[in-house]
C-alpha cells in the first residue's frame, strides 16, 4: 500500500493539467524578459497581490532574500520573529551573503509578534547600532502549527513601522491557506505589506517556484538581486506554465487540505499517548505532543513509518503532520489508526 506522506506539503506532485501545460508551454529567454509563459505567470501574481509587478524566481528561500537584500544594505537590522522560517530555516542568509542582522522578538502562539516588542527592538539613531530597516512577518506560520496572520494584524504592524522608518515583508510561503482560512483575498492580507513572497510547489502542489510580489521599483532591483544570486534562468516557462494551473486551479482546493487536517487532529486527540490541541488546527498543519512518558519523537517516527505514515520530527516530543492534494479523508483515517498504533507500540 502506497505511504501516506504528511512530511510536509513539498511533496506534492504536479497534476496531469500541469503536465499537460508545461509540455505545451510556449517559452523564451527569461533573463531577457522573452518567457511569454512568465510573464504570463508574473501579471497574475501580481493581480492577486494587488501589488504593481512581481518576479519568478527558484525557491521561497530565495524569494525571501531577494526581498531582504532589496530592502536592507550592508550593517542594517531586520526584525523577525524567534519561530519564523527566516531566522530558522534558511541558513542564515541574509548575513551570509548580505551582511544583515537579525534580531528576532518572541512569536506568540498564534504565529504574530507583540507589537510593543516590535517597536522595542527598534534600534535609536546611535552610531553604536545597526539601522532598523524592516520586519518580517510569516503567513502562514509554519513554527506556530500553521496559524494564519489576519490583514487587522496587518494594518497595525504598517502603522507602527512607518513610525519608525521600517518596510515590511510578508513571507507569504503559504498565504493562499491563510487567506483561506480566514476566507478572504491574499490581496487583503497582504494590502499593508511592501514586498510578498509566495510559494508555488508547496500546497498550490507546483513542482518548482515562487513569486515576489511588490511596486515596480522594488521588482526592477530584485531582478538584479536574482541575477547576482544565480537566479536567473532561461525557458523557464516551462515551469511557470504549472505555476499557472497551480493559481487557477488549485487555490480553491485548499480548504479540502484544513478539512482533513481537522479530521486528522480530532481523531488523533482521542488517542491515547498522543495530544493536540485543536484550537492552533487552523490550516493544513497537525503540531502532535507525544507523551514523554512513551518515548522519545524519533522513535515514534520510526514505528509510524513502519506502517506506511511519514512524518518528521519537530522536537524532542512533537511531530508535525501537513496534508496536502492529493490525500483524502480515507487517508486520514487510515493514518489515524496508524499513530494510535505507533502509540501502543511505544
Amino acid at each position: 500500500m502506497t505511504a501516506i506522506d504528511l512530511r510536509s506539503d513539498t511533496v506534492t506532485q504536479p497534476t496531469e493539467a500541469m503536465r499537460r501545460a508545461m509540455a505545451a508551454a510556449e517559452v523564451g529567454d527569461d533573463v531577457f524578459k522573452e518567457d511569454p509563459t512568465v510573464r504570463r505567470l508574473e501579471e497574475k501574481a501580481a493581480r492577486v497581490t494587488g501589488k504593481q509587478e512581481a518576479l519568478f524566481v527558484c525557491s521561497g528561500t530565495m524569494a525571501n532574500l531577494v526581498c531582504q537584500l532589496c530592502h536592507c544594505g550592508r550593517g542594517d537590522e531586520m526584525i523577525l520573529g524567534d519561530q519564523s522560517h527566516v531566522f530558522y530555516y534558511e541558513q542564515g542568509g541574509s548575513a551570509a551573503v548580505g551582511g544583515i542582522h537579525h534580531r528576532t522578538v518572541p512569536n506568540l502562539p498564534d504565529g504574530t509578534m507583540d507589537l510593543e516588542a516590535v517597536a522595542a527592538a527598534v534600534r535609536p539613531d546611535d552610531v553604536h547600532f545597526p539601522r532598523s530597516r524592516l520586519v518580517i512577518v510569516e503567513n502562514t506560520h509554519n513554527r506556530c502549527s500553521g496559524m494564519p496572520v489576519d490583514a487587522g494584524y496587518m494594518g497595525r504592524l504598517k502603522e507602527l513601522a512607518e513610525k519608525n522608518g521600517l518596510a515590511v515583508h510578508v513571507d507569504g510561503a503559504r498565504i493562499f491557506n491563510a487567506a483561506a482560512a480566514l476566507e478572504t483575498t491574499v490581496e487583503e492580507l497582504v494590502r499593508d505589506a511592501d514586498s510578498v513572497s509566495f510559494c508555488l510547489s508547496k500546497g498550490l502542489g507546483a513542482p518548482a517556484g515562487s513569486l515576489v510580489c511588490a511596486d515596480s521599483d522594488f521588482i526592477a532591483e530584485a531582478r538584479r538581486v536574482r541575477k547576482v544570486l544565480g537566479g536567473g534562468m532561461r525557458q523557464t516557462g516551462v515551469l511557470a506554465a504549472a505555476g499557472l494551473v497551480a493559481l487557477e486551479e488549485m487555490k480553491d482546493r485548499l480548504a479540502e487540505d484544513h478539512a482533513n487536517a481537522r479530521r486528522l487532529a480530532e481523531a488523533l486527540a482521542k488517542a491515547e499517548g498522543l495530544s493536540v490541541d485543536l484550537e492552533r488546527v487552523r490550516t493544513n498543519m497537525v503540531y502532535v505532543n507525544i507523551d514523554p512518558r512513551r518515548g522519545p519523537a524519533s522513535r515514534f517516527v520510526e514505528l509510524l513509518a513502519k506502517r506506511g505514515v511519514l512524518v518528521f520530527a519537530t522536537g524532542a516530543e512533537q511531530i508535525r503532520a501537513v496534508t496536502h492534494h492529493p490525500l483524502t479523508g480515507g487517508d486520514m483515517d487510515r493514518a489515524a489508526r496508524a499513530f494510535a498504533a505507533a502509540a501502543g507500540d511505544m
